[in-house]
């Protein structure tokens, strides 16, 4: 068996997550159907998101019922996805924290082609983390998913928690390296087992 980067990790307790907002809608079983390439190389799919309300439409007249996305819904999105050396989430590793994902809006969001943007700043649970990337991609990959196209994802290591922090940082925001990544079986399967408990949720 190969050695773990942190083979004894904090574990956050119960007490020092963040509370989960209750899901708008239950998402249907639509998601279940296809395969995880599919799943993480197709176009955005609104199915994957359990915050997307499939019977909104243009001409509904009440705006007041849809509420704009906020950083708890990310967050939300992000917190089960599974630790790939561990069978515990993100979340309970405090890899990924409430206060590190922010979201800006545009001022006016009746414009379509107003763009928001989402960055996520991840906290490896050791400075010397080999799988930075591997979570940051996780991470990436689940919120494009999930999200509208018309929010921008950038995820970040947060400064002063990993040794080789701009060189992971560089990874993640090329997009061209991010999808050759995906073409690799081997980490599509990692990715598989780190999403399954998003999908089940």
């Amino acid at each position: 068996m190969a050695t773990l980067d942190n083979a004894n990790p904090t574990i956050l307790s119960e007490s020092e997550l963040a509370t989960h907002r209750q899901r708008r809608r239950n998402r249907g079983d639509g998601c279940k159907r296809s395969g995880i390439r599919e799943l993480l190389m197709a176009k955005p799919s609104y199915a994957l998101d359990p915050f997307y309300m499939s019977d909104f439409s243009d001409t509904d007249s009440d705006d007041s019922s849809v509420e704009p996305i906020d950083e708890q819904e990310i967050y939300d999105l992000i917190a089960p996805i599974s630790d790939p050396e561990h069978p515990l989430s993100l979340e309970s590793l405090g890899v990924v924290k409430l206060q590190d994902v922010h979201l800006i809006s545009p001022p006016d969001l009746t414009n379509p082609a107003a763009l928001s943007r989402v960055l996520v700043e991840l906290t490896p649970t050791v400075t010397h983390c080999s799988l930075a990337t591997v979570i940051g991609l996780g991470v990436r990959v689940r919120l494009e998913q999930a999200l509208p196209p018309s929010y921008r994802v950038e995820v970040k290591i947060k400064e002063g928690t990993h040794s080789q922090a701009d060189e992971v940082n560089k990874q993640l925001a090329d997009k061209e390296r991010v999808a050759a990544a995906l073409e690799n079986d081997n980490l599509m399967g990692i990715l598989k087992k780190m999403m399954k408990p998003c999908m089940e949720t």
